[in-house]
């Protein structure tokens, strides 16, 4: 059954380069279905790729290509649990390596604009230590780092 909630990110003509890079780089990812436009639009042609319908980790998107019109803003983030540095490794680096750029806290963005919080679960259970001061360690080291080091979290976490 289809889902009744997808989300839809608009793209300046990329859609489906970014859908299959996702697909590629994140599990439980896919490209479902490419729309081609039935007529001439706005931002393109009859022809035209104008929908790409995947998915990012089981979630469902839709990419529209419409055009220049809108960028992407820190406001929307896809957030990935990960396990251990390799993942958080694998999947940032992915990001960043195919013209994405850094940012703090785990934070990146990836070519297209979109925003990605790479966040291991050490991360998360360090700053919501019930200790408070256990939890303020891990904060302001995270608050240091652009990819999150989780040995570096665990060493704060311990003091």
């Amino acid at each position: 059954m289809a889902s009744k909630n997808t989300v839809c990110l608009w793209f300046d003509g990329t859609a489906l380069e970014a859908a299959q890079f996702y697909a590629a780089t994140f599990p439980d990812s896919a490209v479902t279905a490419v729309h081609r436009a039935p007529g001439d639009y706005p931002a393109g042609k009859q022809g035209d790729v104008l929908t790409v319908e995947f998915t990012v980790m089981g979630i469902p998107c839709l990419g529209l290509n419409g055009g220049p019109g809108v960028q992407h803003s820190q406001a929307f983030s896809f957030q990935v649990a990960t396990d251990d540095q390799e993942e958080t490794d694998r999947l940032w680096n992915a990001i960043i390596d195919n013209g994405g750029r850094e940012n703090v806290c785990g934070w990146c963005q990836d070519k297209w604009g979109l925003s990605w919080q790479i966040t291991p679960r050490a991360l998360v259970a360090a700053i919501t230590d019930p200790d408070p001061a256990v939890a303020k360690r891990s904060f302001e080291a995270m608050m240091q780092m652009g990819k999150i080091d989780i040995a570096a979290i665990e060493a704060a976490r311990r003091g």
